[in-house]
């Protein structure tokens, strides 16, 4: 299984794909069955490392509100 840093990685490296204004959950960033495949603990675990990420850089990414179900929301900003 790919370490929590390597999942981290690979979901900065395709925030590059998103457009300007675009809204999306860390899970958008896999593939549907990708993301099944991380086990639940790691997928919380990279939930709070993006949101660190985006927190640190002030980058194009804006942690916006949570969804109904307690996932962050993020919004890209160029």
């Amino acid at each position: 299984m790919i370490d929590v840093n390597e999942l981290l990685e690979i979901a900065i490296k395709e925030t590059e794909n998103l457009m300007d204004d675009e809204i999306f959950l860390v899970k958008d960033l896999f593939k549907g069955y990708e993301w099944n495949r991380i086990p639940r603990n790691d997928r919380l675990l990279l939930g709070t490392l993006f949101l660190n990420y985006v927190n640190k850089t002030n980058g194009k990414i804006l942690a916006i509100e949570k969804t109904s179900s307690g996932q962050q929301k993020y919004k890209v900003i160029l």
